[in-house]
């Protein structure tokens, strides 16, 4: 049984985000600031840096015990925490987009627990329509 063609006009369907393909998304757009990010793409970028930032803790943990929780000093965590900080920034940016915020709300983050709250709750919400930084992420694409 064959399936009917589709239509030329038919958009193609919206990107899903999970834990991988948004981890790479990220990666891959590593210092794009302009654009949108979907709020499953924060949060899978979020839980996946995190995922990944636990290995060698628990490689440490293994080896030596307490020590290593109290004396994370290892090169690794140093050079993987530097080089998913300008992506991590950018998503955020994106993110800000998302919801028709500018990038400068980055700054709440400055501000200890009451500017951290603040961000999460503009992270959590729902993607807009489309606004002055482009159409939705989770818009078909052409």
């Amino acid at each position: 049984m064959t399936t009917p063609p589709v239509p030329a006009d038919t958009p193609a369907p919206a990107i899903r985000y999970n834990l991988i393909n948004a981890f790479t998304a990220c990666l891959i757009r590593y210092a794009k600031f302009s654009g949108r990010a979907c709020r499953s793409e924060y949060w899978f970028w979020i839980l996946a840096t995190f995922l990944v930032s636990l290995i060698p803790l628990t490689c440490d943990f293994v080896v030596s015990g307490v020590e290593a929780v109290l004396n994370d000093n290892t090169p690794f965590s140093d050079i993987y925490n530097l080089a998913t900080l300008l992506p991590g920034l950018a998503v955020f940016v994106r993110r800000m987009h998302d919801i028709g915020r500018s990038a400068w709300n980055l700054l709440w983050w400055l501000l200890p627990i009451i500017g951290w709250i603040v961000c999460i709750i503009y992270c959590c919400q729902p993607t807009g329509e489309a606004n002055k930084y482009g159409e939705g992420p989770d818009a078909p694409t052409a």
